[in-house]
């Protein structure tokens, strides 16, 4: 259920064969990313649960879920732009059916990030998942 850019990151990650290539290439997703404006920075766009200060917008359009991000962690703005490629674009009904977890283990995110970078992660993914089922 993946979308195609995140089948492109998958590919993409396969093709890098050290993690510290793969974690380079994550934090230059997040550096690309336009910033989030400081007025949408508001604790209803906080995300808790993370040990970086991260923000979640949703800006779902004619059906289909965007969102924008911001942290003040460059791996963190990385994984942002993962979870873009994961969910931008999907139908709305289709947010909460996808599983996540499944999809960024493809990426192997799970065995190379700290606990509490995968508690980060699992809150931004529970966030985005309850946004994105409207």
């Amino acid at each position: 259920m993946a979308t195609a850019a995140f089948e492109e990151l998958v590919d993409t990650f396969e093709f890098l064969d050290d993690w510290e290539d793969r974690y380079r290439h994550v934090i230059d997703m997040g550096k690309a990313m336009p910033p989030l404006e400081d007025a949408l920075k508001v604790p209803a766009t906080k995300v808790d649960g993370c040990a970086s200060q991260v923000w979640l917008v949703p800006a779902p359009q004619a059906g289909t879920y965007h969102f924008r991000g911001d942290s003040d962690a460059m791996i963190v703005r990385g994984l942002i732009a993962v979870l873009g490629t994961l969910y931008d674009g999907v139908p709305m009904g289709d947010v909460p059916r996808i599983n996540a977890r499944a999809e960024l283990e493809r990426l192997g995110l799970n065995d190379h990030l700290s606990a509490q970078r995968s508690n980060g992660l699992r809150a931004m993914v529970e966030r985005i998942q309850a946004t994105g089922g409207a």
